[in-house]
Formats: C-alpha cells, structure tokens, sequence
C-alpha cells in the first residue's frame, strides 16, 4: 500500500509539473511573439510567473532548450487551432479556406501579444543556423507541405505556388494589421484567399 500511495503522489507531482511547464511556454510563445526568441530568459519569464529562477529552471536546461520547447509548444497551439478545426471541411479547396479562415480570426483575435508567432520568429531567425533555425523551418515547412497536399487533392494548378501565396496573403495581413491596426487587411485577405482556391 505504500508503494501505491508513493506511484500515487508522484503521478500527481508529474502532473502537476507538467501543467508548470505547460504554462510556462505558453507564457514564453506570447513574448517571442513580441521580443524575439532571443528576448526569452528565465529571469524575465521567472518573474512574469512569479517563480523561483531556479523553479523554472528545472523545466529547461538552458536557454536554447527553452526556445526549442516555445517553438514546439507554438506548434501545437497552431495545430490546435488552424489545423484540427479545418479538419470539419471537406480536403481540397474547402480545407484550405477553413485552414485561412481559422489562422486570419486567431490573428484578428490578438491571441499573441505581438502578433503572429510564426512571422516573428522567423524574421528573427532567417539568417541565423542552428537547431533553433532548423525548428522553426521544419515548422513552417510542416505548414506550406499541408497547404501544397490540399491544392494537390483541389486539383489546382501549381500547388506549391498557390500554398505561397496563400502563406504570404496571410502573413502580409499580420505584419499589416500590426503596424496600421486597419482590421480591413483581414477581409482583404480573406477575399484573396477565396479567389486564389476557387470562389468568386
């Protein structure tokens, strides 16, 4: 029975760490989204989250760790809620509207401080090798290879270009928006998209 209550507290430990660490780094993409990944330390996420240096320092080993978790936990805060929601519509030119449609409202929504994530960062890190560069480029290829295997299954023609453009109308409305704050990018852009995959 001792052993059971001692795999029973440490389950809970587990857990408990795991939502520390869980909201550390959604703390962290929030402020690469506004300083860079490089803007990044334990000091300053310490203090945002009322922690111990050294408390948050046992969820990362060293500052390039901490980065390539924040880039991996932006991941999956896209997937959550660009990817997964479009998996409603149907593949081809459909997916691809709701896959647009999902990531322009999440930037309308001012869901990162700085705005988007993924633009910050990689003008941050666009000449700069190394296993944080190389994170961010598998990321964003992950994205454009999704965006190319729809225009594929739509049956257009050129679907590496047309994943392009579609990635560049949505980045060019979040670099917009973020210097005019003219929210009418985001229909600009939701127009576009609509008229590159096939609508009227």
């Amino acid at each position: 029975m001792g052993t059971a209550r001692t795999a029973s507290a440490m389950g809970v430990e587990s857990s408990k760490g795991a939502a520390t660490r869980a909201a550390i780094l959604d703390r962290a993409v929030d402020v690469a989204s506004i300083e860079g990944l490089e803007g990044l330390t334990i000091g300053r996420l310490a203090a945002e989250l009322e922690m111990s240096k050294s408390g948050l320092f046992s969820h990362f080993g060293s500052k390039q760790e901490l980065q390539l978790a924040t880039v991996a936990a932006a991941a999956g805060r896209f997937r959550r809620t660009v990817i997964e929601p479009a998996t409603a519509a149907a593949d081809g030119a459909p997916r691809m509207r709701a896959m647009a449609a999902a990531y322009l409202d999440h930037l309308e929504s001012d869901a990162y401080s700085g705005g988007c994530f993924w633009g910050a960062v990689s003008a941050e890190y666009d000449d700069r090798p190394g296993p944080v560069h190389d994170a961010i480029a598998a990321s964003l290829d992950s994205w454009l290879d999704e965006l190319e295997r729809q225009a594929t299954l739509a049956r257009i023609e050129e679907p590496g270009r047309v994943a392009f453009e579609l990635y560049a109308l949505v980045m060019g409305a979040n670099t917009r928006y973020r210097i005019s704050r003219d929210r009418r990018v985001f229909a600009y852009a939701r127009d576009a998209i609509n008229r590159l995959v096939g609508l009227p």
